[in-house]
């Protein structure tokens, strides 16, 4: 179903096209994608929007701390928990964010959710809020790959 997903924002989403429910399903289904994964991630996508609707919470700088649940640290990796951390203190997710982003990881059929896969959660999470300079950010982190070496 992830598959999907990042399919669906890679073709369609990120180019700000949007065919009918109906289309997009034939088109994936034509693709190679199955049915039940292509259901899963409209499901998926829907309550992402739905969560992201509505007015922004003001939330300002937090001194609180989130406690993961056991699930939680089951399913998403430490370096992804940690990424997410490094997101919040850098001021590209703000609290209620994260938490749509621990919800739709949470969703995920998957039993582990890696850096890369809560990477694309982010991103579709911003560009959905329509934060674009934030998405340009978690962009660049996304995709750049030119890290340095120490020797």
């Amino acid at each position: 179903m992830f598959e999907v997903l990042v399919y669906m924002f890679e073709n369609y989403f990120e180019s700000d096209i949007h065919p009918d429910h109906d289309t997009l399903s034939k088109e994936l289904f034509a693709a190679g994608f199955d049915q039940e994964d292509i259901k899963g991630a409209f499901d998926w996508y829907s309550a992402l929007e739905a969560m992201s609707g509505g007015d922004e919470p003001q939330i300002g700088s937090s001194l609180g701390l989130r406690v993961y649940n056991e699930a939680e640290t089951k399913k998403i990796t430490s370096d992804s928990l940690s990424f997410m951390i490094f997101l919040e203190q850098a001021k590209v997710l703000n609290s209620a964010q994260r938490e749509l982003v621990i919800d739709r990881a949470m969703a995920l059929p998957q039993t582990e959710i890696g850096l890369e896969e809560i990477r694309w959660i982010v991103l579709m999470a911003l560009w959905n809020q329509d934060k674009a300079s934030d998405y340009l950010f978690v962009e660049d982190a996304m995709f750049n790959d030119n890290r340095s070496t120490l020797h």
